[in-house]
């Protein structure tokens, strides 16, 4: 059986790209296909197969600002030639899933989720980067309204769909009128390390973007006055260095090694955002460390209120701010052991044996 993998594009390594890597484990010898590449990030990961591009990728800062090409991604998937696959597995959050596949052919999607900035952010999206209003703005628009139409009508495109979470499975429900199967990512839990010693700081590792909810965690412990630490790098780190007070530090990007450290020593992982799953919350809880989560979304699915962390239902300073003094009330009720086994739900053996499982059942 010859496999081919789509995936939107390869540059960064977040969650998606770790799930990647996990189905390039399972069928080691498919073929890549992807808007655009990195070396550096294929080589971190591990990848080596066969890997080809659209043309975007030759596009000028193609791969550095892949984004300003969103227009083009649509038609740009359709131009890839799968007529001598089996099985097409798409890793999708944008348009992977649009690939042209013929009716001899399998498409399985995993649906990490569907595109958030048009659906579900759309209005967060245009007022966190202020252009609700002008020419761009009505620019923009336009093309949301474009790709919202191939967004749904892409979704045919699939013959089955596997979301990562039952809030994803929620929202292909509701966008795309489509049943899916449940299986969550998977999260290489045995390379954390619990300590049984906790220091003094709370820990946030995340992206610097607006939606991540980051100034709103600044704002509270700089009224707390608590110790926190700050790992990760985006377009708002001058905007959380300027407002952070001395008792918060900005450490930026940091090495695999330094955030396992920082992860298993913390007090509590803060996390304040809506997301599809959120695989730092499990690291977090694999590092033996509690969760302060913001609860909904994928949130509500790996973190246990009062046993593995902490919940909270308003992005508002009062609310993180009683959710804070909650968990310092409490924290000697955590039990480490809970916290780690609740975890191990989400490990990366048991991603494959449910993907492979899954498989197996249709093809």
């Amino acid at each position: 059986m010859k496999v081919a993998i789509i995936h939107d594009w390869i540059v960064n390594i977040g969650g998606a790209e770790k799930v990647l890597q996990t189905i390039i484990e399972i069928f080691p010898n498919a073929d890549i296909f992807t808007l655009v590449y990195s070396r550096e990030t294929l080589k971190k990961l591990g990848i080596k197969n066969n890997i080809k591009a659209s043309f975007i990728n030759y596009l000028p800062f193609g791969t550095k600002n892949y984004f300003l090409y969103l227009p083009l991604m649509p038609f740009a998937i359709e131009q890839f030639d799968l007529s001598d696959y089996d099985l097409i597995i798409s890793s999708s959050h944008c348009v992977a899933k649009g690939v042209i596949t013929k009716s001899y052919q399998i498409h399985i999607c995993y649906c990490h989720t569907p595109m958030r900035y048009i659906w579900d952010l759309y209005f967060s999206y245009l007022k966190d980067h202020k252009i609700e209003y002008g020419i761009k703005s009505m620019f923009l628009k336009t093309i949301f309204h474009y790709l919202r139409i191939w967004d749904v009508i892409s979704s045919n495109r699939v013959d089955y769909f596997i979301a990562n979470s039952k809030n994803v499975a929620n929202r292909i429900k509701k966008i795309y009128r489509r049943d899916a199967k449940i299986i969550y990512p998977p999260v290489d839990i045995d390379k954390f390390s619990p300590s049984e010693k906790k220091e003094e700081y709370f820990l946030v590792l995340s992206r610097l973007v607006p939606y991540k909810k980051v100034d709103l965690v600044v704002e509270v412990f700089n009224e707390l006055k608590l110790p926190l630490i700050i790992i990760g790098e985006g377009e708002e780190i001058k905007k959380i260095k300027k407002i952070a007070k001395e008792n918060i530090k900005i450490l930026g990007w940091q090495e695999d090694n330094i955030v396992k450290e920082y992860l298993s020593k913390a007090q509590a992982l803060i996390f304040p955002v809506e997301e599809d799953f959120g695989i730092v919350p499990v690291e977090a809880q694999a590092s033996g460390t509690p969760v302060i989560a913001y609860g909904k979304g994928g949130a509500l699915e790996t973190v246990i209120d009062e046993v593995t962390g902490i919940l909270f239902y308003e992005q508002s300073i009062s609310a993180l701010k009683n959710a804070i003094l909650k968990f310092l009330n409490i924290r000697d009720k955590f039990n480490i052991k809970n916290i780690v086994d609740n975890s191990k739900k989400f490990s990366k053996e048991r991603f494959k044996k449910e993907f492979i499982d899954f498989i197996s059942q249709i093809v």
